[in-house]
């Protein structure tokens, strides 16, 4: 779901899937013909779309930013959500990588944003103190990334987590410049048991999931531009590649 505030309203809301990765477990997902790990399938899942995009292992390159901030052997287990390829095709708006410590509380989330230019930009999630981030609790981060020609590089994102057994949800609302909140997302779902057939039905009830998100991406922006909504030529991108978050409310 998005909805834009102003200066023209415009809200939509599509049905979508994710794959949940487990990356200790990434190797075993292999279940042939509908999915593929590293390997062309209907569907697949490939190393070099994420992380370094160098095809390495990701659990050591997301182990690299979690030592760096704090969070090094706090959170060993990472699980990637993200839209698999569909025949060899992807594009991820924003993955998330669901970092939770030994007895399952979550402590870090980084969300990988990706812009309709080839360029990519991460928002690191977590407490300063590093405590488990808890349903109600709202972190925030600075944009310093241009995804939409049609909002400024300014302001701030707030980020909410609830992730359970069976049910996802993540919320990310932009406040401009001024403080005035004009953009609220989300993405929410539950979690299915990843099986051959489970597959299959995800596949054909959302046919070129990857391909209708990038269409509808520029649907929407066709629709902005009819509704007199300014466009924004794209800046050059900054050198920093990761935002980490500053600070917290409660709801």
């Amino acid at each position: 779901m998005h909805a834009r505030l102003f200066p023209r309203e415009n809200k939509f809301v599509y049905g979508i899937y994710y794959i949940a990765c487990p990356l200790d477990q990434l190797q075993n997902m292999d279940t042939g013909l509908f999915f593929r790990v590293n390997r062309p399938g209907l569907l697949s899942f490939y190393n070099r779309d994420h992380g370094d995009r160098q095809g390495g292992n990701l659990q050591t390159w997301i182990n690299a930013i979690l030592d760096q901030y704090g969070l090094g052997g706090i959170a060993p287990n990472v699980t990637l959500i993200a839209m698999p390829r569909v025949f060899g095709y992807v594009f991820n708006p924003v993955s998330f990588w669901l970092c939770h410590d030994m007895q399952g509380a979550l402590r870090a989330v980084l969300c990988e944003v990706n812009n309709t230019f080839g360029e990519r930009h991460s928002y690191l999630c977590a407490h300063a103190d590093n405590h488990p981030i808890e349903e109600g609790d709202w972190l925030e981060g600075k944009k310093l990334f241009h995804v939409s020609p049609f909002l400024a590089r300014e302001g701030v994102y707030k980020f909410r987590f609830n992730v359970q057994d069976r049910a996802f949800g993540v919320w990310i609302d932009f406040y401009d410049a001024s403080g005035s909140k004009q953009l609220l997302t989300a993405l929410t779902g539950t979690f299915a048991q990843f099986t051959p057939s489970a597959i299959r039905q995800r596949f054909f009830s959302h046919p070129l999931v990857t391909m209708t998100a990038i269409a509808r991406i520029h649907w929407q922006a066709l629709k902005l531009l009819a509704k007199g909504i300014r466009y924004i030529p794209k800046p050059v991108q900054m050198d920093q590649n990761l935002t980490v978050t500053e600070n917290i409310k409660k709801m």
